[in-house]
């Protein structure tokens, strides 16, 4: 086949923008073959760009020319068309086509470029084998929902960069390249040619750089930053991933979250969704005892803690350790559970933190009437939904402290409420058909855009961000013995619980909050320490001495010295904002180019091997296994 050169042809509109006005009017379009039909002396080709699709007709009496070449046209072949646009007939309106109400009447028709039979079609909906997606993404780019995920994505990043521009805030890029330092994840390693035997890091965050800004006295600093962990993954981690990273000086931590909430309430405008700010606040210890976790999904019921419903005896018929809570867990209009299905369910609870699963409240009835009774008022059970109870397992011992964490629940606490915490969002996705508490997100997302005035959805109550503060300040490390930082090191304790810092760190608070939303945490932040003296008192408290400190930090702890003032900040998931607002199950739905769950591009084939003359330029050698 001989291929059409463009030559001077300029196109004209976009597939997706024509409409009754331009009824009459001569256009050039330009785009991809979705789909063709041939009906003998008509042919109907469905013409896509990233605006949308037209239907285009070839009519072999009026366009003889055109119409022959038409027919050797396949999907995907790339065209541009010449003709004349033209209102439909009142029969062949498609109401579930934007363009439906016209097509363009051929008059010439130029074969830009022939394509192969693609592996799948972007003309589907669903592409069930996602290896393939990746391995073509770029023609998994081409659907219509690939194409919707990275223009909301666009919007959002837009909507946030001029929210933040507003609240006088700079945008300033921070190294890619820079020294290995302790952030939660291994990090990626770049071997120095020049340096032999010396390596950069990709930086996991611009943690402390954005503190240097502050020193720097640039006072508000932002950055749409490419970040780096090496980590194993899930559906919601990427090896490489974006966040919105941003810093301020002089500031209280309600100053953070009032700059925070205007920028995500922009972003959620940006996809058709009013979200009412204040978001509310709750400390740690609370969402642990009332969620579970310390990010809430608020959707669901909370768990109540029904310890005082039964009695010591009670507990030990139970054979429930009477030292720890019992919680009650409740999923709405799911009904009791025959056997089968109990017995289905033994696998999403986690039952090795020493956590005891009583599932058939009918046999507790029968010994404990008046107990169970008074659970299902405490708990507000309707006969309608599952009530399950969550309680410490008497005969298992686990290796978990008394210790009081920051001062209020044990590890041992912490480690039932989290395990019906778990257990509670592993039931509610198992019957979500049934309760329909996460339906509402999904209409919301079918809505998200506008309607088609371009009014907001008030799609809100399917959204539920909240403020998680007062973290606890360490992690005790079972491995080590050590007391760990629960954020990063140079996250400032509260002033009150300074002189327990070495003393008694499993009682320290940190001035260190996180956003969360539906489930998720979107981002977290603190308080920065910006004395050195307290600066140094956090890494001996970390066991760090004094050489190794200088080591690892010796340029950040000089410039303390200098007129450091108070600042703060955080760092939001772009990725993850784009994937809950774009109803996506994971963050490969919404980056153009993601790794799979092992940090393999498909597409290009990375990482590869590279030439043994690129490794000894680094002095690096290929140890043979």
């Amino acid at each position: 086949m001989e291929l059409d050169l463009l030559g001077n042809l300029q196109r004209t509109h976009s597939c997706g923008e024509l409409d009754l006005s331009a009824a009459g009017k001569d256009v050039v379009v330009m785009g991809w073959v979705n789909r063709r039909r041939d009906h003998g002396n008509l042919i109907f080709l469905d013409l896509r760009d990233r605006s949308g699709i037209v239907q285009i007709v070839l009519d072999k009496e009026l366009c003889p020319l055109a119409h022959a070449k038409a027919e050797s046209v396949r999907p995907e072949y790339v065209v541009a068309i010449q003709g004349k646009v033209r209102r439909r007939d009142a029969a062949s309106v498609n109401p579930n086509m934007a363009t439906g109400q016209i097509e363009v009447n051929v008059g010439e028709l130029k074969i830009l470029n022939d394509a192969r039979t693609p592996p799948f079609s972007p003309a589907e909906d669903a592409i069930g084998n996602e290896e393939l997606r990746l391995k073509y993404r770029y023609i998994d780019l081409r659907r219509p929902a690939m194409q919707r995920n990275v223009i909301l994505r666009h919007k959002i990043a837009l909507a946030i960069r001029e929210n933040l521009a507003r609240q006088g805030f700079l945008e300033i890029e921070t190294p890619y390249m820079t020294r290995s330092t302790p952030e939660g994840a291994r990090d990626y390693l770049v071997p120095s040619r020049v340096h032999p035997g010396e390596f950069y890091a990709l930086p996991q965050s611009p943690q402390l750089f954005k503190q240097i800004l502050m020193i720097s006295g640039l006072d508000r600093y932002f950055q749409i930053a490419r970040c780096f962990r090496d980590e194993d993954l899930r559906a919601d981690r990427q090896p490489e991933f974006t966040q919105i990273d941003l810093e301020m000086t002089f500031p209280q931590q309600e100053t953070v979250f009032r700059v925070v909430e205007s920028f995500v309430a922009a972003a959620f405008h940006a996809a058709g969704i009013a979200l009412p700010t204040p978001f509310p606040q709750i400390t740690y210890d609370e969402s642990v005892r009332r969620f579970g976790s310390d990010k809430p999904d608020m959707r669901l019921p909370e768990l109540v803690d029904i310890h005082a419903v039964f009695s010591s005896s009670d507990l030990e018929t139970l054979m429930v350790d009477p030292s720890l809570p019992v919680i009650a867990v409740r999923v709405p209009k799911v009904g009791e559970l025959s056997r089968k299905e109990r017995d289905e369910n033994r696998p999403l609870f986690d039952a090795r933190k020493g956590a005891k699963l009583i599932d058939d409240l009918k046999r507790l009835e029968k010994a404990f009437p008046e107990a169970v009774a008074k659970v299902r008022e405490l708990a507000g059970a309707a006969p309608e939904d599952l009530l399950v109870i969550v309680a410490g397992d008497a005969t298992t011992r686990i290796e978990a402290s008394d210790t009081k964490i920051a001062g209020r629940l044990t590890e041992r606490e912490i480690a039932i409420y989290s395990s019906a915490g778990s257990l509670r969002i592993e039931l509610a996705k198992k019957y979500a058909a049934r309760h329909g508490a996460f339906s509402i997100t999904e209409r919301a997302v079918q809505n998200a855009g506008g309607d088609e005035n371009g009014n907001l959805v008030q799609g809100s109550e399917a959204f539920f961000p909240i403020w998680v503060t007062d973290f606890p300040m360490f992690e005790h490390d079972a491995e080590t013995g050590q007391w760990m930082p629960s954020h990063h090191p140079f996250t400032s304790p509260h002033e009150e619980d300074m002189d327990r810092l070495v003393s008694d760190p499993s009682s320290v608070r940190a001035r260190y909050y996180d956003l969360a939303m539906n489930g998720l945490e979107l981002g977290s932040g603190s308080i920065r320490i910006y004395r050195k003296d307290v600066q140094t008192k956090i890494f001996q408290s970390l066991g760090m001495s004094d050489e190794e400190a200088k080591e690892r930090f010796g340029f950040f702890l000089e410039a303390l010295e200098y007129g450091t003032p108070p600042h703060g900040g955080i760092a939001l998931g772009l990725d993850r904002i784009v994937m809950i607002l774009a109803g996506a199950q994971s963050l490969r739905e919404v980056i153009a180019f993601p790794k799979t769950a092992r940090a393999v591009d498909l597409m290009v084939d990375a990482p590869s091997l590279v030439s043994e003359t690129q490794l000894k330029e680094l002095q690096l050698q290929r140890r043979r296994s």
